[in-house]
């Protein structure tokens, strides 16, 4: 499991364990799951999607870690 904060300029929009998390990079959306390479990445604006949930964004900015994720968004309206 990944241990996921997702962390907005109003709130702490999510914390939690998901199995996997899709994401929306500059090259295109990638996935993120468990034992995922040590990673930090600019995101651009789509939606990220973890466990049947769906956050829009305008962007922000993704890293992993040892099974830790964080990311850091701005939220679309």
């Amino acid at each position: 499991m990944l241990q996921l904060k997702i962390v907005s300029p109003e709130k702490v929009e999510f914390t939690g364990e998901v199995e996997r998390i899709l994401v929306p990079g500059q090259q295109g959306q990638f996935e993120i799951l468990n034992n995922h390479a040590p990673i930090i990445s600019i995101l651009q604006k789509g939606v990220v999607e973890y466990d049947h949930e769906q956050l829009p964004i305008l962007g922000g900015f993704v890293e992993v870690q040892k099974n830790v994720v964080s990311l850091c968004v701005e939220k679309s309206e």
